[in-house]
């Protein structure tokens, strides 16, 4: 079975009240990854027809503050289904009610995986790519899960290389005292 990713896409609209606010005065990012989770889990279950949970969150940047009294819109899209997994792609947006003004505040991208009754892993339908933004979106995804491999591997305690890293250190704010025993 294949869906269409606009059958089970899902947007969701809050004010940010004081309540959210960290000791700065700005919405708290722990608030903000909360309503991420929720849209993630509500777009993949609409897509699965089962209870989801989140398998990872790749790459959260926080590129503009919330400020109390805005307006926030989270909109979430099935980018890339596997056999049991699906990627969620999500958009955050903040707008300032009194003049209108609408801030790009962060994307990111939620793997949820289905499961059925009993807590087990259940195949999900398949997404059915119908414009060069889904196949896009699709094949960036397997990208990502790609890069991911790589960098697991290569940073991997068995197979990391520390001479390989020295020169890179040494660009940084940091200093190297290794003492043998």
């Amino acid at each position: 079975m294949f869906k269409h990713a606009k059958d089970s896409q899902v947007s969701i609209t809050e004010l940010m009240l004081p309540a959210h606010s960290n000791f700065s005065g700005k919405i708290h990012g722990g608030h903000i990854l909360n309503l991420m989770d929720q849209i993630a889990f509500a777009c993949a279950s609409k897509h699965s027809r089962h209870y989801c949970v989140t398998a990872s969150v790749n790459k959260v940047d926080f590129l503009n503050p919330i400020e109390v009294g805005e307006l926030v819109t989270l909109k979430a899209s099935v980018n890339y289904t596997g056999r049991t997994s699906m990627v969620i792609g999500l958009r955050v947006e903040s707008q300032n009610i009194q003049t209108g003004e609408i801030k790009h505040c962060n994307s990111s991208y939620f793997t949820m995986v289905a499961k059925d009754e009993n807590g087990k892993n259940v195949k999900v339908p398949g997404l059915i790519l119908d414009s060069k933004q889904s196949i896009r979106r699709f094949a960036r995804s397997i990208a990502r899960q790609e890069q991911t491999r790589t960098r697991s591997t290569r940073f991997n305690s068995s197979e990391f290389k520390m001479e390989e890293h020295l020169d890179l250190i040494k660009t940084q704010n940091a200093t190297i005292e290794l003492f043998e025993s």
